[in-house]
């Protein structure tokens, strides 16, 4: 994985000391809450419903044990013992004291890690697909070109200010682990004709009130133009993106109202006036990065075997586990969705183990995803039983990926300002009512997500199932959407009709899972039921 040079420290270690000053002059009352909050939210630092919320970002998902036991410590050491993780790869801390976050920053700075543009209007953390480098599907390891945009982004003094905030996620295969078309920008790495890599532009998708679809605006930019590509879609954004009203200022709606055609014209002219100022560096920084990111060293003729006698053992794998381009290793996911949990939390304790399980087994490395969740890429087939044993001793051996009890959801109304209804009950009763083995065996794939409110951060719009909750009249009421997807067929999930209450939307779940269990066909998903009958039988069941 990447490591710092001197330039990367310096820059973190001096934010560190600024920020520092900062909070000081906010306590003595030099600095008013208003002058305060674009610096607070440039270090990551919002202030919640209860108390201040840190986010540490974790570019394009990647961590090693030392970091990764750091944010166990910081969770015991600052908060209540626990960390959020959360669906833009990064972890969240929700009980943070406003005279500690400096120090909180100054530890993080340590391990190379740090809170830098994981809030405000500027270029957010750089996503990419969990199974990076390790995926049986991937043409090459994307996190290299996620990086070189991490370094091009970080402090660039033309798109610090933007209209409004901005994601990219940078994906290498035809399966998309990443929700790239639901990005402001997503890249995929392809190969043309020639064999040559190169990467495939897509622009203006997203999620939140206005949810869309980023179109494709060019098939192929070559490597040695890519950092080039990149800012020519953003200068156009920040000139003509809206800074009048919040709910429009996204480049999602740029690119709806000037048309897909008239953005890439637009985005081309400024591409090339930026190809004669040569601001894209050289391909020596790219290769100097991508030696960062070469294979582990794999044992040669790892055994291909496993010993699947224990059935939980055998399910975990089943459900939990992926294809590993290395002969005799796999990639292993950690739910962090026990029945009857909170998605994407996970104890100090847990924190530390996942560390010392990547250390002994996974060549010192971890990823966190965006169903949130934590994956170990690379895992030796003939350990795979210790660390499931391991795991599921903490509780964390839970076999539910991409099954009903994998819930997404964000913290809702318990912990943020911004929501208009509880996120977490909601999951938990959910998790608990299809908790069993069996019922998920039995559904099978169904991918639900649950958002507290119209910013989607439960990325309910891309939901097989997905759930929003709204403000109706002073009461929490939730509307159920059905028929998103954020893989390469991404779909936007549609309202059933009117909410439900707390109970009813969990009943509501159930009804839903009763007529696709009567209506699908051998081998369909709950996805492709509902787009084979499409919405009617659900709502004559849900609503008579």
């Amino acid at each position: 994985m990447y490591k710092y040079d001197q330039y990367d420290q310096q820059m973190v270690d001096t934010r560190v000391e600024e920020f520092r000053d900062q909070v000081r002059r906010r306590l003595d009352g030099s600095l008013t809450e208003d002058q305060f909050r674009p610096l607070r939210l440039q270090n990551g630092l919002y202030l919640q419903l209860h108390a201040y919320m840190l986010r540490v970002a974790v570019p394009y998902g990647t961590l090693n044990s030392q970091q990764m036991t750091l944010l166990g410590d910081i969770a015991d050491k600052y908060d209540r013992g626990y960390g959020h993780f959360t669906t833009r790869q990064n972890i969240q801390y929700n009980w943070i004291k406003l005279e500690e976050t400096p120090d909180i920053l100054a530890d993080l700075a340590t391990v190379e890690m740090h809170a830098i543009q994981t809030s405000g209007n500027c270029i957010r953390n750089i996503s990419s697909d969990q199974y990076a480098g390790a995926a049986a599907d991937e043409i090459v390891d994307p996190r290299p070109y996620a990086e070189l945009l991490r370094q091009w982004s970080s402090f660039h003094p033309e798109f610090l200010t933007l209209p409004r905030k901005f994601k990219i996620a940078v994906i290498a295969s035809e399966t998309d682990r990443a929700a790239m078309k639901l990005h402001d920008i997503g890249i995929q790495m392809v190969r043309n004709a020639a064999g040559e890599i190169g990467a495939r532009f897509f622009v203006g998708g997203g999620m939140g009130r206005t949810p869309m679809i980023g179109p494709m605006i060019r098939d192929f930019v070559p490597l040695d133009q890519l950092v080039t590509y990149c800012e020519a879609c953003l200068r156009v954004y920040n000139r003509y993106g809206r800074r009048d009203n919040k709910y429009k200022a996204r480049i999602k709606i740029l690119v709806h109202e000037l048309g897909k055609d008239e953005y890439t014209r637009q985005v081309e002219e400024e591409f090339a006036h930026l190809l004669t100022q040569d601001i894209e560096p050289p391909l020596a920084e790219l290769e100097r990065i991508k030696a960062h990111f070469v294979d582990p060293p794999f044992e040669a003729g790892a055994s291909d075997d496993l010993d699947l006698s224990d059935p939980d053992f055998r399910l975990w794998v089943e459900r939990n586990c992926a294809p590993h381009k290395q002969a005799g290793y796999i990639v292993a996911t950690v739910s962090l969705k026990p029945v009857g949990g909170i998605p994407g939390d996970a104890t100090s304790d847990q924190i530390r183990l996942m560390a010392k399980l990547a250390r002994d087994y996974s060549f010192d490395e971890l990823r966190v995803t965006h169903a949130q969740n934590i994956v170990f890429p690379h895992v030796r087939k003939a350990d795979l039983y210790a660390v499931w044993k391991a795991l599921d001793e903490a509780g964390l051996g839970t076999a539910n990926l991409d099954m009903v009890g994998d819930i997404i959801a964000c913290p809702g109304l318990d912990y943020c300002s911004l929501a208009n209804a509880r996120s977490i009950p909601v999951a938990q009763k959910i998790s608990e009512r299809f908790g069993s083995a069996e019922k998920q065996a039995e559904i099978g794939e169904l991918k639900l997500k649950i958002s507290g409110c119209i910013n989607a951060c439960g990325h309910h719009h891309a939901g097989h199932i997905g759930i929003l909750g709204v403000d109706k009249k002073g009461t929490e009421n939730y509307q159920l959407l059905f028929g998103g997807s954020e893989g390469a067929d991404t779909s936007l999930g549609q309202i059933t009709g009117p909410g439900f209450d707390e109970e009813g939307i969990v009943a509501a779940v159930e009804t839903t899972t009763n007529v696709y269990l009567r209506e699908r066909q051998q081998g369909e998903r709950f996805l492709d039921t509902y787009r084979r009958i499409g919405m009617a039988p659900f709502k004559e069941a849900l609503y008579g």
